[in-house]
């Protein structure tokens, strides 16, 4: 148990998909390495991106993250530079790929990005997950309950005061 809160503090979280939770009933949830370039890094150790409109897909026995934004990194020359939202390759073993497009082939699965951040060794990692859209009135019985549980806190921290 220690062991994973010290794995924990010691990831440096770049982008979070806060959004994603309230989207998608969450399944099972991947660790993946991403293909960068140099200047991809050095903007991502600034904290500058953001994944919240991203998605994977997979192709070709490959999987792909789409839609990531990770802005250009200033000092970089202009040879060095790289396209914003360009795709980018995820690394992940055969096994996990295979399983990812298994489920997105089967109706409503997608694969969500849920947060992008550096590992204890320094290496970019991405969370996936496979996930399944909610309908509107599940997104509303969320927040029902988000909502009551917030205020079953509130009566329980004035019953404990009073």
């Amino acid at each position: 148990m220690a062991d994973d809160k010290d794995r924990e503090k010691a990831r440096k979280v770049v982008a979070d998909n806060r959004k994603a939770r309230f989207h998608y009933e969450i399944g099972e949830t991947f660790e993946a390495g991403i293909a960068l370039l140099g200047s991809e890094v050095k903007s991502l150790r600034q904290g500058r991106a953001t994944i919240a409109e991203s998605y994977a897909e997979a192709k070709g026995g490959e999987i792909w993250l789409v839609n990531a934004n990770i802005p250009e990194y200033g000092q970089a020359g202009p040879f060095f530079q790289h396209e914003p939202k360009r795709r980018r390759k995820l690394l992940l073993h055969k096994r996990q790929i295979a399983k990812l497009a298994q489920g997105t082939e089967r109706e409503g699965m997608t694969i969500v990005p849920l947060r992008m951040y550096f590992n204890d060794r320094g290496r970019a990692k991405i969370e996936l997950a496979l996930g399944r859209g909610k309908k509107l009135h599940d997104k509303r019985e969320t927040e029902k309950q988000r909502d009551w549980n917030r205020e079953k806190g509130r009566l329980l921290r004035a019953s404990v005061k009073g």
